[in-house]
């Protein structure tokens, strides 16, 4: 079956930085566009980045743009949301989701960001 497995995350300073990685199974990972989302508590999910297949472009959230690098590797079929400058306004549990259906989700990955 399909799985989307995370790491990375935890407890951080502002101004830190963190990588979050997520590593896909079970589909042609090479075939998917992919992106992260964040949820905050009390708030809805919100995007973050995405990457297509090819990786030839990304795209971000305001909020997270210059601070923020989407990647990928499709030969390890892992793709990783490089966060820097973090403020506690990023603290969230991040997912990483397969586009453009969001069929399959990883599951989820808490960044605690402290001022």
């Amino acid at each position: 079956q399909v799985q989307l497995v995370q790491s990375g995350g935890g407890l951080v300073q502002t101004g830190d930085s963190l990588r979050l990685s997520c590593a896909a199974s079970g589909l042609t990972f090479s075939g998917y566009a992919m992106a992260w989302f964040r949820q905050a508590p009390g708030k809805g999910r919100e995007f973050v980045a995405r990457i297509p297949s090819s990786a030839d472009r990304t795209d971000y959230a305001s909020s997270v743009a210059a601070r923020f690098t989407v990647s990928r590797d499709n030969a390890k079929n892992t793709v990783y949301l490089q966060m820097n400058s973090l403020k506690p306004e990023d603290t969230a549990v991040y997912y990483c989701v397969t586009l453009p259906d969001l069929n399959y989700w990883g599951q989820g990955t808490q960044v605690t960001v402290s001022s």
